[in-house]
């Protein structure tokens, strides 16, 4: 999937005004995505991905701002939070409001879960906490 198709996509199932707006969604989901899950699995989404929207997967990989032993950690567990927390981390980066923000992340991981292979989808629905995992297509959140 190009990347223009993939931000028209979120544009559409969101709603949202503009091309900018779908691209900060995307960046502001994928970022947040990166943050709480094992890097191996942000690295297999990054891999099926447009190279635009990978880089918010790979940038968050790449910066871990803790203690060697934090970021080892997270490297394979992600770093642990739950849905509030989450919908807070990309309401900042959108620059919206909470409720809006899980609108707009849900919009971004339709289109992810029709972007990568199922079986991926399956593994990030597995390392997220129910109250996130919520946030995946419907299909999806039973994982």
């Amino acid at each position: 999937m190009r990347y223009e198709d993939f931000t028209g996509q979120v544009q559409a199932r969101a709603d949202l005004g503009s091309r900018q707006a779908a691209e900060q969604a995307v960046r502001a989901t994928l970022e947040t995505v990166a943050e709480r899950v094992p890097d191996g699995v942000a690295d297999h989404l990054a891999a099926q991905l447009p190279h635009e929207a990978a880089e918010s997967l790979r940038r968050i990989v790449a910066v871990h701002e803790t203690s060697p032993h934090e970021r080892a950690e997270g490297r394979v567990s992600g770093e642990r939070f739950d849905l509030p927390v989450f919908a807070g981390r990309v309401a900042w980066r959108a620059e919206t409001s909470e409720e809006e923000a899980l609108r707009r992340a849900s919009a971004v991981l339709e289109v992810l879960d029709a972007a990568v292979a199922p079986e991926l989808m399956i593994k990030l629905a597995d390392v997220l906490p129910p109250g996130i995992r919520d946030v995946l297509p419907s299909g999806r959140a039973r994982g």
